[in-house]
């Protein structure tokens, strides 16, 4: 019986080794060190080692990077200290490997030639970046912050690179002068009295001076503030002042404001007080003017300052006064019940007393216009009259009907009696409160009465004596007349 045969299958080949990685170039130890000064990798470029000098670059660039953005003396020394490392791994790396003759010569001077331009180009770079910082630092001692920009404008990428650390420097002189030029606009708004723009700008002020080197630069600034007091609005100079003046001492050279106060302040709140005095507003004036005389009683404007006061008050009590006396002249205003001073007021004494009459506008009439006045601010007296009533008997005559029948009917005549108010317009105190007594002529020969559906009950047993002008005037001369 037949079995089948089966052919072996062939062996596996053997694996196939991996490639040889390639020798080392031969490179002399110097050139490669010197080649890796460059911080280029040009070293490893002649070992052969491509990955390891984009690495070493890589680094390079990511140390740079980060030295050019803390700008910090000690980062420098580790971006140094990677330089010296490469140039050591560099050596390391060809020792052994070198040739002879030419082509060592020739690997020598295509490295030191990379190397060299490039620590010359550092080299011109650190001198440029320290002729820049020279410039910065000589105008920021001169507290010119203009010169202090335009120098600093010079910085660029390569001179950061090469000196980060003093361009560093240089940038904090720059960025506290556009500080202090924000300041400058604060504090020029600051003149026109806006207080928060004042305090924005000290705030500014104080923190530049609190960084080393600015004294000069922030003097400057200060200077040119201090130097626009007093402000073309003399109540715009007084909010400055006010400001100043009750602003905390902190003990550096921004407390030479305060010097300043005692010279501008007094002129500015008296020429303050004008100007509110103008807009009539008195209060606001009074103030101001009040304000010289509490804190500069002995400033040569001490007595316009009181003439001040003295305006500004009585215009405001002559104000307070007119709308008191508001209303019709038959009525009693509101002064009558709750009377007030002006002060600009003659005194009530001997001679005529002009008065404003309220009330009772009959009798006020036929008084001489040299007794009265409509403006309170020629007054002397407010008067203020009730309506009348019979006051003391006088005469009683007898009457009969207009037939001459019936009894007779006598009739008291009596005088006119008017309550009567009277205040001080100069004190706003009641001098007299009583009624005053009119007399007329008695008696007369007709009274005419009215009867009442046909009844005549003869004619009332009171009757108002017939004043005259002069009688009128008699009445209320015990008033006006001293």
């Amino acid at each position: 019986m037949d079995h089948p045969v089966y052919a072996a299958p062939p062996p596996e080949p053997p694996p196939t080794p991996p490639p040889a990685a390639p020798a080392p170039r031969a490179c002399d130890p110097a050139a490669a060190a010197l080649g890796n000064a460059s911080l280029l990798g040009v070293g490893y470029l002649m070992l052969g080692r491509r990955r390891l000098a984009l690495a070493a670059v890589l680094v390079t660039i990511v140390l740079v990077s980060v030295l050019v953005s803390v700008a910090r003396t000690w980062f420098e020394v580790l971006v140094l200290l990677w330089w010296a490392a490469v140039i050591a791994h560099g050596w390391f790396l060809a020792r052994g490997r070198g040739d002879a003759g030419n082509a060592v010569r020739r690997q020598r001077l295509i490295a030191l030639g990379v190397t060299v331009v490039v620590l010359l180009a550092v080299g011109l770079l650190r001198f440029d970046a320290s002729r820049i910082h020279h410039s910065v630092t000589e105008a920021r001692e001169s507290g010119d912050c203009a010169r202090v920009l335009s120098a600093h404008g010079r910085v660029w990428i390569g001179v950061r690179i090469a000196d980060a650390p003093l361009t560093g420097r240089s940038d904090e002189a720059a960025h506290a002068c556009r500080r202090l030029r924000a300041a400058r606009t604060q504090l020029a708004t600051g003149l026109t009295g806006d207080t928060g723009a004042l305090k924005a700008g000290f705030a500014t002020l104080g923190s530049v001076l609190d960084e080393p080197g600015n004294a000069k630069t922030v003097e400057t600034v200060l200077n040119g503030f201090l130097g626009g007091l007093p402000a073309k609005d003399p109540c715009h100079t007084a909010a400055v002042t006010d400001w100043l003046r009750d602003r905390q001492p902190t003990h550096d050279a921004l407390d030479r404001s305060a010097g300043i106060v005692g010279q501008t302040a007094p002129a500015a709140l008296v020429g303050c007080g004008d100007s509110l005095m103008a807009a009539r507003a008195w209060a606001s004036a009074r103030t101001r003017y009040q304000q010289l005389l509490d804190r500069y009683p002995g400033d040569q404007l001490t007595s316009r300052a009181r003439d001040g006061v003295k305006k500004a008050t009585q215009t405001i009590e002559l104000e307070n006064v007119r709308s008191l006396l508001d209303g019709s002249t038959d009525d009693q205003p509101a002064y009558c019940s709750k009377p007030a001073k002006y002060s600009g007021a003659a005194s009530y004494g001997k001679g005529t007393n002009r008065a404003l009459f309220y009330g009772n506008d009959t009798y006020r009439k036929k008084l001489p216009g040299s007794w009265r006045t409509t403006d309170p601010a020629h007054a002397v007296l407010v008067i203020c009259a009730g309506e009348r009533h019979y006051g003391s008997t006088v005469q009683r005559c007898p009457y009969r009907s207009k037939f001459g029948t019936g009894s007779l009917t006598y009739v008291a005549f009596h005088k006119i009696a008017i309550p009567v108010k009277v205040y001080e317009l100069r004190t706003g105190k009641r001098v007299a409160k009583r009624d005053i007594q009119i007399s007329g002529a008695t008696c007369p020969r007709v009274i005419h009465y009215t009867t009442y559906a046909g009844l005549d009950a003869g004619p009332p047993s009171k009757q108002y004596v017939k004043a005259s002008e002069s009688d009128v005037r008699a009445g209320f001369r015990s008033l006006i007349k001293r």
